[in-house]
């Protein structure tokens, strides 16, 4: 893959070495001077203007009628030059900026690639460090937003931690964002800290899906895993688990008002409740369900920059929504015609609850390992940090030990995987998998979801 070292306006990213931090207008890329209009006809008709205004030329009367067919014709005829027919475009017309960032000589080349915004808050350093290189690969690409209300030292912590390894700098696809948003639990700036990490991905790298994971969220497969298993599938898939059966939301999220502080202030607080209660919306039906998603490429240019107004509508609803990231996507693709179905009803995370409401994740152990793997899904949470059941995942599935890369074909050197800290992995190792029982696991899930009688049952109703 190749890479463009373009971006428009000051980048997003913290300027490291061996990180591409460009500064570079990228303004006649995105808009292409293909309708550049001749300044003769302009000239001509303003000196026609010029002239039939002229008293010398023409007495008042006439000159004025004169003067106004002609002003008449002039704004007909500019029209037509330039209006666009077209008043928007899919950001698919635009190419991203950088299709990579790692200059492979090997003549292999991966079926897929993932995007990935990691979310991590204050305390987080620690399960940050464990779970990006589980998982890693070379192919995707990796987004950290570390809450503005974290620690310093957190953001220091995990800003070394990526400049110092040397695959991360060598490939490059590690970032984290460089001006992070202050996060406020149930506010809408969980969603829009989502959409800022869409709108970077989508304008930085190519890629097929995008996942959003948090620092208490780990992988039950490994990436070679994953890319092998989504290989065959349809790139225009959404997996968004939802629902039109709101239950007790429809009391405690759907009509309650909410004011999230973390939209204007810089100090971080709980969200405010408003006493006046709103109806349920009539342009649109809600729909509810998990926070966590893999989206397509497509949904996500669609999030950013719809070529309808539905996007927006619906961001500025839920604006003052209780839990906006468990509604705003699942209301916006089952309201969309383009998109409703391409709906997957899963969320691909394995995730036990507490008894009704459901608001709250129990964390895991190993007295779940059993039905963790059995679930045949790529990820699980919530995790605590450190936990002995991710070292048995380490061990079992993802056949990494405790700071190292999970098992993968880009860093199988010599027969033997992961010598030394595949921080020199060869070029020939790039487009190679390794898939194993993982593959396996997940295609028997992909597969039943995908069935005919699933899919159609489960889409948008």
């Amino acid at each position: 893959m190749e890479c463009e070292r373009e971006t428009l306006g000051p980048s997003p990213f913290p300027s490291k070495q061996g990180t591409p931090s460009p500064s570079s207008s990228h303004f006649q890329t995105l808009f292409p001077n293909n309708n550049q209009i001749s300044i003769s006809p302009f000239l001509l008709l303003l000196l026609l203007l010029l002239f039939l205004s002229n008293p010398k030329t023409f007495p008042v009367k006439m000159s004025l009628k004169l003067l106004t067919i002609s002003f008449l014709l002039t704004s007909t005829l500019l029209s037509f030059l330039f209006i666009q027919t077209k008043l928007t475009k899919p950001i698919a017309a635009i190419r991203p900026l950088m299709n990579s960032i790692y200059f492979p000589k090997s003549n292999l080349s991966y079926p897929l690639s993932f995007a990935y915004l990691i979310s991590a808050s204050d305390g987080d350093a620690g399960r940050l460090k464990r779970l990006l290189p589980a998982i890693y690969h070379p192919a995707n690409h990796y987004l950290i937003h570390m809450d503005q209300g974290a620690s310093d030292s957190d953001h220091r912590e995990i800003a070394e931690f990526v400049s110092r390894n040397p695959v991360f700098r060598q490939v490059g696809n590690v970032w984290m964002v460089g001006k992070p948003s202050l996060v406020t639990y149930r506010g809408p700036t969980m969603l829009a800290t989502t959409l800022h990490a869409m709108a970077i991905l989508l304008r930085t790298c190519k890629w097929d899906w995008f996942i959003n994971l948090s620092a208490s969220d780990y992988p039950l497969v490994t990436q070679d895993d994953m890319i092998h298993a989504f290989s065959d599938l349809p790139r225009d898939l959404n997996f968004i688990q939802h629902s039109s059966r709101l239950g007790w939301k429809l009391n405690k999220r759907g009509k309650p008002i909410i004011i999230d502080p973390g939209l204007y202030s810089i100090n971080k607080s709980e969200i405010w409740w408003v006493i006046k209660q709103r109806t349920l919306p009539t342009a649109f039906r809600l729909y509810t369900g998990s926070a966590w998603t893999i989206l397509s490429r497509s949904f996500a240019e669609y999030c950013i920059v719809g070529w309808d107004n539905l996007p927006r509508t619906l961001l500025l609803y839920y604006t003052n929504f209780v839990s906006s990231p468990e509604g705003y996507f699942q209301t916006l693709i089952c309201n969309s015609d383009e998109y409703r179905n391409t709906t997957v009803n899963h969320d691909l995370h394995y995730i036990t609850w507490d008894t009704p409401p459901k608001q709250h994740p129990r964390y895991l152990g190993l007295g779940n390992y059993k039905k963790i793997v059995t679930s045949n899904r790529p990820f699980a949470r919530k995790f605590k940090e450190n936990d002995r059941v991710l070292d048995k995942i380490d061990r079992d599935i993802l056949k990494r030990r405790h700071g190292r890369f999970a098992y993968g074909g880009w860093c199988w050197r010599n027969g033997k995987f992961g010598s030394g800290s595949c921080s020199g992995f060869e070029a020939e190792n790039y487009g190679v998998l390794k898939p194993g029982q993982g593959s396996r696991r997940l295609k028997t899930l992909l597969n039943r979801i995908l069935s005919v009688r699933y899919f159609n049952k489960m889409q948008c109703r």
